[in-house]
């Protein structure tokens, strides 16, 4: 480790530690807890929601709470690492709960949520004939197709694209 952790030793690791000098706003103390906990982290993550766009994301967001709330950690009161995973489960937890917050709806024309501009199959036909985009998109089935393109044209979530297409949300999920 370098000078600027000033007392961490190099082994073992030092979580308390770490987490007291990342309080006084040392970046190379929360690289070292990252460097040390994130893999680990990133499988509890996706063993709780997985899915690992999900589980990197929680795993980012617990690092950004680290940063801010480190000053919180009491090691009076417990292990550093389990403040740590206290704080991904959290984060999980919050995730998942956000998910299934997903309202179906099975008309969304009539609630004027439609988007005024090209339909899916529309932005299929503009783009380039070379494309490889476009050949890609060619291969899938139409619903398929259309789902994708509403999800990433639209920005459709999974609820909202279950409800315009009439099928069930596990089912456009997978």
């Amino acid at each position: 480790m370098t000078a600027a952790l000033g007392t961490m030793p190099s082994s073992p690791f030092d979580l308390n530690n770490a987490l007291r000098l990342t309080a006084r706003g040392d970046r190379i103390a929360l690289r070292s807890i990252y460097d040390a906990e994130a893999s680990r982290m990133l499988g509890v993550a996706m063993r709780l929601l997985r899915r690992r766009a999900l589980a990197e994301e929680a795993v980012h967001d617990t690092f950004v709470q680290v940063w801010q709330k480190a000053a919180s950690f009491d090691p009076a009161r417990g292990e550093g690492r389990t403040w740590l995973y206290a704080i991904l489960r959290n984060r999980a937890l919050n995730i998942l709960r956000g998910e299934t917050r997903t309202d179906l709806t099975e008309d969304f024309e009539s609630m004027g949520l439609e988007a005024p501009g090209e339909d899916a199959e529309a932005l299929v036909v503009r783009l380039s004939d070379a494309s490889a985009l476009r050949r890609c998109l060619e291969r899938l089935e139409p619903l398929r197709r259309k789902a994708v393109l509403l999800a990433y044209v639209e920005g459709l979530s999974h609820g909202e694209l279950a409800g315009r297409l009439g099928v069930p949300l596990g089912t456009m999920k997978s």
